[in-house]
């Protein structure tokens, strides 16, 4: 099925109006692109009125402080009664406008019933990963990994020997076509990490620093804190009021890809205005004081300072202090390497029978951060996209395109491979046809989220109705899906990212937590059979996805 126009896009309506509100993002309904806005749109945007009255009764009004924390706008206590009281207003009287259903008319009678036909290969390959000789192996394979190299972080010799050792697993397949591209690479290494807050009391805070983030001077910084929700009240702070402190950010998790900036661009907002220090909120919505490192940008021309990333508790326990008036002093204490080094993307191609020259690419990313384990992030998308080759290899499977399988070098410190691949690869865009990425997580599938143009679209959405099965039938509008593949994308060429049922993958996301025990032996072979027949299908049908 497609998610378009429904109450399901109503409610993220709502959810974008009231956000608006809150000042918590910037989207509006207009900017769902996934909606049909015909008439809707303007009906929904006309109840910005309402809207503020029912978030100043809240924040500002009677309810205020009825719920835990209201300048933080607890999730129960504020969307709670602001959306179903929105949402009973509003659909009682607005009127949805379902989209039609173009894809017939785009797809025509034979190419429907051609992407139908596979019903019989789906079900060889799901049967073989799910009940036969496959069953199990992709998590086998994978805890074997993982529990040999663990962490594998980018510039390190951990790093290439797991490369080396995925180059022989896949020639123990008798899949010998395989090709490695040297590229530079960062290496930041973290050293000692600590921060200790000082007033008004002692207390250790949890920290991961930041990748590239610089060090401190060996005795640390020490200095006052003052917490922003968002980089508007940050701009709008004298500098004076800023000048020598540590800023922290402490925005709410709302989705990964907006609440993500906190992260990658706080220390140069900060520095900007003379903050010595900065420190985010981790981006997840869910700890057990747990902090999440990743990656962040230093802007040219702006004083490199050191930045990390504190717990949820840490930084709802210092925004609190401060909200009571009460100095709140930390010394940091970070130190850290960076220097370049020499890696490798790992490129395995299933040549195609007809058309070997064209190419539908899966793929996911072999290195990790080096704190847990890397199994989730991106292990589980490794596998899968290891597996595609090899099960298509035993079951004695050639589609007419070729299939080819990326294994991504230095994605956590900036999609370094994807982008040396593309530089690398690019007067051959052409034969890409269709490009896909696991590296969300590989628990339960639930379809695919697609880039492309609405008639690549239908075919895919066409190819999913097959995966009803085992509930994997969702096609996702995304103009930009996954993190590598973004890179290629964002040239005209279609592609797709994993659906699943990842509602917890960003509490374990860039922690110590991902390990092992975050995967799921049948959920991965789910994930790996959805992954290989589809690749299948698209790379055998006799027309190509459309441009």
């Amino acid at each position: 099925m497609f998610i378009s126009v429904s109450k399901v896009c109503l409610f993220f309506a709502l959810i974008a109006q009231v956000h608006s509100a809150a000042k918590r993002r910037k989207k509006t309904y207009v900017e769902l692109h996934s909606c049909d806005n015909s008439g809707i749109a303007d009906e929904i945007a006309s109840y910005d009125t309402v809207v503020k009255d029912i978030v100043d009764y809240v924040t500002k009004g009677p309810f205020k402080g009825k719920t835990y924390n209201d300048k933080r706008i607890d999730k129960m206590g504020f969307y709670t009664p602001v959306l179903l009281t929105l949402f009973i207003i509003i659909t009682s009287e607005a009127k949805v406008v379902s989209k039609e259903n173009v894809c017939p008319s785009l797809l025509g009678e034979d190419l429907m019933k051609e992407i139908a036909s596979y019903e019989i290969v789906k079900n060889e390959i799901v049967n073989y990963v799910t009940r036969g000789e496959f069953k199990g192996k992709t998590y086998d394979e994978l805890a074997k990994f993982v529990d040999t190299f663990g962490a594998r972080l980018s510039g390190t010799a951990i790093l290439e020997q797991s490369i080396d050792y995925m180059i022989q697993l896949t020639r123990d397949e008798d899949l010998n076509d395989i090709v490695t591209e040297e590229l530079q690479v960062p290496h930041w290494t973290r050293g000692e990490e600590k921060i200790t807050m000082l007033e008004p009391r002692v207390k250790d805070i949890a920290l991961l620093g930041l990748g590239r983030s610089v060090s401190t001077p060996p005795e640390g910084i020490t200095a006052n804190v003052i917490v922003f929700n968002d980089f508007e009240e940050l701009e709008n702070a004298e500098e004076d009021e800023v000048k020598g402190k540590i800023v922290l950010f402490d925005p709410e998790f709302t989705t990964y890809g907006e609440t993500v900036v906190y992260r990658t661009q706080s220390a140069s907002k900060s520095a900007a205005k003379g903050a010595v220090a900065s420190l985010v909120r981790s981006i997840t919505p869910f700890s057990i004081n747990s902090p999440h490192t990743g990656s962040q940008n230093y802007e040219d021309g702006v004083n490199k300072i050191p930045t990390a990333a504190i717990s949820l508790e840490d930084a709802d326990l210092i925004r609190r202090l401060v909200d009571r008036d009460i100095n709140v002093k930390l010394n940091i204490t970070m130190h850290s390497t960076f220097d370049t080094k020499t890696s490798r993307n790992t490129i395995i191609d299933l040549k195609g029978t007809r058309f070997p020259d064209k190419l539908v690419i899966v793929s996911g990313h072999i290195d990790s951060w080096d704190v847990g384990q890397g199994a989730m992030d991106d292990g589980g998308g490794l596998f899968v996209s290891w597996a595609a080759p090899v099960i298509l290899k035993r079951l004695n499977l050639r589609p007419k395109r070729t299939v080819r399988s990326i294994f991504w070098t230095a994605e956590e410190l900036g999609l370094v491979g994807a982008y040396d691949y593309e530089k690398q690869h690019r007067n051959e865009s052409d034969n890409i046809n269709f490009i896909m990425e696991s590296d969300e997580g590989t628990f339960a599938p639930r379809g695919l989220a697609v880039a492309g143009s609405q008639k690549a679209r239908c075919i895919i959405g066409e190819i999913l109705k097959l995966f009803e099965s085992i509930n994997a039938s969702t096609l996702v509008e995304d103009d930009s899906p996954g993190s590598d593949i973004a890179v290629i994308i964002r040239n005209g060429i279609p592609g797709a990212s994993l659906h699943n049922a990842n509602e917890k993958y960003f509490w374990f996301h860039h922690t110590e937590g991902d390990t092992m025990n975050v995967e799921n032996p049948e959920e991965l072979d789910l994930c790996a059979a959805f992954w290989t027949a589809v690749a299948y299908i698209i790379a055998d049908i006799s027309e190509d996805i459309p441009r």
